[in-house]
């Protein structure tokens, strides 16, 4: 059989273009490949300059910032802890019998009674105000609160109360001048009596029909007048003569000077 050259000879020729494409493909792959190569390391790849430096920033703590870092180490404090014995058994410590003395304290000094001290400064010659202080409805209450059964009220007793029956004469107790004479709103007629050397005497209580007036100057034991029923605020105790007495000013118990 009898072959056909231009055919073969085309297959021939077509063969070889064919390998010399796909040789061509192959060569523009590869040098495809390599160009994108080099350009990804120019990308990434900076060379520096001569007059420029790159400094790598360090990275900042974000949740800190403006706050300077300690330049002074730390220490740790640490507390001693003292120790201190323990004694279980005290020491006995034994004196000696001579050794020891107890002083008697040194004797009190003798207080003189309110009456004695009156006596020295002149309030001799006394005479009681009723002829019996024996009955005493309420004594002298000093700075201690009271109740005053009238009233109710709780307050203190600045004199003393003896019992007298209305009519009973009244006294005074020691010379002196009659300063006062009025009818109080609460203690009925009352009368001040001044003894001239600090001391006072009030009677509260009186009748009304006195034997003296303001102005006078009386002596030990004269009288006065009379026990009536004129003290209101004390009306609701039995009929008596309410004495008050001050020395200085200061209120003082007249059972003091009378029982002396």
């Amino acid at each position: 059989m009898k072959k056909n050259e231009l055919t073969d000879k085309h297959y021939a020729k077509g063969s070889k273009g064919f390998y010399a494409a796909l040789g061509i493909s192959a060569v523009m792959i590869g040098a495809a490949c390599f160009f994108a190569h080099r350009q990804g390391d120019r990308i990434t790849e900076v060379k520096p300059s001569a007059d420029k430096t790159i400094v790598q920033e360090a990275a900042v703590d974000r949740r800190v910032t403006n706050i300077p870092k300690a330049t002074a180490p730390a220490y740790k404090v640490t507390t001693a802890v003292a120790t201190i014995p323990v004694f279980t058994d005290a020491p006995t410590v034994t004196i000696p019998a001579a050794e020891i003395s107890v002083d008697a304290p040194p004797p009190a000094e003798p207080v003189q009674a309110e009456a004695e001290e009156t006596v020295a400064q002149g309030m001799t010659d006394l005479r009681l105000p009723v002829s019996d202080i024996s009955n005493i409805i309420a004594p002298f209450s000093g700075s201690e609160l009271v109740k005053n059964e009238t009233t109710g009220s709780w307050q203190t007793h600045n004199g003393v109360d003896i019992a007298a029956e209305v009519g009973t004469e009244v006294y005074a107790i020691a010379g002196g001048e009659v300063t006062a004479v009025k009818n109080d709103a609460l203690w009925g007629v009352t009368l001040l009596l001044d003894h001239k050397n600090g001391y006072t005497t009030k009677y509260c209580g009186l009748n009304a029909d006195l034997a003296v007036q303001e102005g006078d100057k009386l002596n030990s034991g004269d009288v006065i007048g009379t026990v009536g029923g004129s003290a209101d605020i004390e009306s609701s105790l039995a009929p008596h003569i309410h004495i008050e007495m001050t020395h200085n000013g200061k209120y003082i118990d007249p059972l003091s000077l009378l029982n002396s």
